[in-house]
């Protein structure tokens, strides 16, 4: 597979993320998919091979530090480096809300999956995506993660509040626009890409758009050619401010 670029994604056994891994495939790229459930993950590959793409399960936790490093090790032993790391695990949690009422708990575990647990692996599978001659990092945001957009009363997502999922966001970002400065210079680029609202289970369902139409923004900056842009937040209406 010398020549055919390797993609993880995380959280890739169900919803956007599988969505993610599938458009990926068809274009030729070779999918490692990402999650904790083995089983799940199994039949993520499955489902692919039976739509004739390729890919691979691979075991990740994001709150376990020796599953992300024996995922960076599997990449390196079975595939040499890694091209595409599209961060998309991330959780909810039923007791986050408004910072008058939210858990501490719920929003310690938020963050400690959706910004700890990224970081981590983003930077085990760095050694492996130096090793690329286009390295892309696509980190999966949100609108909800806008400073701008949280202090903007006329903003639909003005009264979301969520303190710990909108503030691990904001943290993601954080991440992209500081990795994005120190690989300056590099064959490495990184940038924040929001879906938008989709229909998955984290959203209960209850979203906008299909998983498949979500997924079309993440893929187009996973892709990205020669001269690609790095540090940018997007969604798919354009720039999302910080």
């Amino acid at each position: 597979m010398k020549d055919t670029r390797i993609a993880l994604v995380t959280g890739a056994n169900k919803g956007i993320g599988l969505e993610i891994a599938r458009q990926l495939a068809e274009t030729g790229v070779f999918v490692l998919i990402g999650a904790r459930d083995a089983a799940r993950a199994s039949a993520a590959v499955a489902d692919l091979a039976s739509r004739g793409l390729r890919a691979e399960a691979i075991p990740i936790d994001l709150n376990d530090s020796e599953s992300i490093t024996a995922a960076a090790e599997m990449i390196r032993s079975r595939h040499g480096r890694l091209d595409i790391l599209v961060n998309n695990a991330g959780i909810v949690h039923a007791e986050d809300g408004p910072p008058t009422a939210a858990s501490a708990g719920a929003a310690r575990q938020i963050m400690e999956t959706n910004f700890i647990g990224t970081l981590q692996v983003t930077q085990a599978m760095l050694p492996l995506l130096r090793l690329s001659p286009a390295g892309r990092i696509v980190n999966l945001s949100s609108s909800l993660g806008s400073l701008t957009v949280n202090g903007d009363p006329t903003s639909p997502y003005y009264s979301a509040r969520l303190i710990g999922y909108n503030a691990s966001k904001a943290a993601l970002n954080m991440l992209t626009v500081q990795f994005a400065q120190e690989l300056r210079g590099t064959n490495i680029v990184v940038n924040s890409v929001s879906p938008g609202y989709v229909k998955t289970d984290l959203t209960g369902h209850s979203g906008l758009l299909t998983a498949e139409e979500g997924a079309r923004l993440p893929v187009k900056y996973a892709l990205l050619g020669e001269n690609a842009v790095s540090g940018r937040f997007v969604e798919a209406s354009g720039e999302t401010p910080w």
